[in-house]
């Protein structure tokens, strides 16, 4: 799948999947045997790219794949920042998935080698991200902690471009994991996750952010103070950059209601 191999998009998706698939699985040195329904073949091809080593991928392979997840997340729905109702000056609530949101950059739950998650499917937002991101984004990220030559510190941040997905930018976080009580450090660290996203944002020239529940999920962050710290930490130190908070859960929207506006 070199360069010069490249023979053009297929023009359905069922015909993108299927080339990915079988792409995917010689890669791998397997039979291109696929599910016969759809819904198998997606799971098999998420499951493909969640466990794929970050390596360089050919053009035709790259073309196909990003016209491909760019299809299925516009059948999704994308939301754009600009159809929101900020819930106070500058700050914005928004229930949904993240990886369809139109904005300067969304905010990824990293794990410290911040490749992403390699379970098959699983259902965390760095496996989400990474998978309708494309898998140019793993590669990137590898690229940017052999740079490093360490894992990533909890509380900083990375900043990549978006690939696939419909913002410009992601910004990868570590944030803490909390085992037992919370700890004033735990706060510390939480708080430093939102304040080094728009700290880096600002330096970008990113104008609009959306924050995750960072660390409220399998690193056991408590979530309502999570939401207090979020919401106190993007407040003081937002300066002109816009943020949405984005949640998934119904739980999680009514603590974020409670405390904006």
């Amino acid at each position: 799948m070199s360069a010069g191999e490249f023979r053009g998009i297929p023009a359905t998706q069922e015909e993108r999947r299927a080339f990915l698939l079988r792409a995917l699985l010689a890669e791998r040195g397997e039979a291109p045997d696929l599910p016969a329904d759809q819904d198998g073949q997606r799971r098999l091809l998420r499951a493909l790219m969640n466990v794929r080593p970050p390596r360089p991928a050919g053009e035709e392979f790259l073309a196909v794949q990003d016209a491909y997840l760019r299809a299925e997340t516009a059948a999704k729905g994308i939301t754009d920042l600009a159809g929101l109702t900020p819930a106070e000056p500058g700050i914005y609530l928004w229930q949904g998935d993240i990886t369809t949101l139109r904005c300067g950059a969304i905010v990824n739950a990293a794990n410290s080698g911040l490749t992403g998650c390699y379970i098959p499917g699983h259902n965390c937002i760095d496996n989400c991200i990474h998978t309708y991101a494309g898998v140019q984004l793993r590669l990137h990220c590898a690229r940017l902690m052999a740079e490093q030559g360490h894992e990533e510190p909890t509380g900083r941040a990375k900043l990549t471009p978006a690939y696939a997905l419909p913002c410009d930018y992601v910004l990868h976080t570590v944030g803490p994991i909390v085992s037992g009580g919370v700890t004033g450090e735990d706060r510390a660290l939480l708080a430093s996750c939102y304040r080094s996203c728009l700290e880096l944002a600002r330096r970008n020239g990113i104008g609009s952010v959306a924050f995750c529940c960072i660390s409220t999920g399998v690193f056991h962050f408590p979530p309502a103070l999570a939401a207090e710290i979020a919401v106190d930490t993007v407040r003081r130190h937002r300066g002109e950059t816009e943020v949405i908070f984005n949640v998934f859960r119904d739980e999680d929207y009514a603590l974020y209601r409670a405390l904006l506006g």
